[in-house]
């Protein structure tokens, strides 16, 4: 969304990545697809890439990635500065939508129930609904979402504050146990700021819905479906992949600008063959430069789009006969269709 939203949080960059004992740890991941034999260790392969790649495009840098080793137990790749307060722009429409999904697995809201798309409504910037130039629409409560979700359509998240006002979207962050991953209330109950969250909490939420533990299943699927599909977001991340992929990563990207500079951010999941979530990224950059391009050039898009290539490429092999997570999400192959 195109709100400036000015945070005054101290920064503390860690001065090394990956703070800790467990962190400093050699991890016994196997020999991922693309290693060479320079980089059999993909963990120290990420960081190094990371450290090189986020230095050269400047800028204050908040990540938090995670990655399933050898033995399927979940370990924090690095840390970044995992805990600061910041913008989150539009990837925290991942939370306005969860909150929406949460009141329809309560039965307070369906999916295909119905909103008019009102022209006071409309907001600009990123998504699909303000390119229409008529409005009056009645759509479904899915079809909003998909548009906020895949395009990042701004006036979406109007209408969800139709159906989760503002306060009630902070209450259901806080009942499903994010402290610090808020909207921001202005004096209208139904609009807000997208407002602030962390890289931790980013990271808790990518994992908990990629292992069906945040939603119910049929709300699970229907966010990770979306945030997969090869329609979606391809300047950062899934940049340098094939379209197959592609659909193995759900991702989420924002991007706007205060007085510090421009920010870019980026988070999602990269799902292993079977199906099974094997790496969580959720990378918030501030301070930045180029402050109108928000095109794939950007420096800290092309970081994005090396790292994704990286971590893909460092992504291990499934487990066989693993059975510590009990959920897996796959999408269709995608098959063009020409009509008729």
């Amino acid at each position: 969304m195109w709100f400036t939203l000015v945070m005054s949080y101290e920064v503390t960059r860690r001065a090394a990545l990956g703070v800790g004992a467990a962190a400093a740890a050699t991890f016994a991941f196997g020999s991922p697809a693309g290693a060479t034999e320079t980089d059999k260790n993909p963990v120290n392969h990420i960081r190094k890439k990371y450290s090189k790649l986020t230095a050269e495009a400047g800028g204050r840098w908040h990540s938090h990635i995670a990655m399933v080793n050898g033995e399927g137990a979940l370990e924090t790749v690095l840390e970044d500065d995992a805990d600061f307060v910041t913008n989150g722009y539009s990837v925290q429409k991942l939370f306005v939508a969860m909150t929406v999904l949460d009141k329809v697995d309560r039965g307070l809201l369906t999916m295909g129930q119905r909103l008019d798309l009102q022209a006071s409504i409309i907001l600009g910037g990123s998504g699909i609904y303000h390119l229409h130039g008529v409005w009056g629409d009645d759509i479904t409560i899915a079809n909003f979402l998909t548009a906020m979700l895949l395009v990042s359509d701004n006036t979406s998240v109007r209408m969800c504050g139709r159906v989760v006002p503002a306060l009630e979207i902070n209450e259901i962050l806080a009942a499903k146990g994010f402290v610090k991953t808020r909207v921001e209330p202005v004096a209208n109950p139904n609009r807000f700021f997208l407002g602030v969250t962390t890289p931790r909490e980013t990271h808790d939420f990518l994992w908990r819905l990629a292992n069906g533990t945040l939603l119910s299943p049929a709300s699970t699927d229907f966010l990770l479906r979306v945030t997969r599909w090869v329609n979606g977001y391809h300047d950062g991340i899934r940049r340098s992949m094939s379209s197959n992929e592609r659909s193995r990563v759900a991702t989420k990207y924002g991007a706007d600008f205060n007085t510090l500079g421009a920010a870019r951010n980026e988070a999602g999941i990269m799902f292993n063959t079977d199906g099974s979530p094997a790496l969580t990224y959720a990378m918030f950059a501030d301070s930045l430069g180029d402050l109108d391009n928000y095109g794939s050039t950007h420096p800290a898009v092309e970081v994005h789009a090396k790292l994704g290539r990286v971590m893909f490429d460092s992504l291990p092999a499934p487990v066989a006969g693993l059975a510590a997570r009990s959920f897996r999400h796959t999408v269709p192959q995608f098959v063009p269709v020409n009509g008729g």
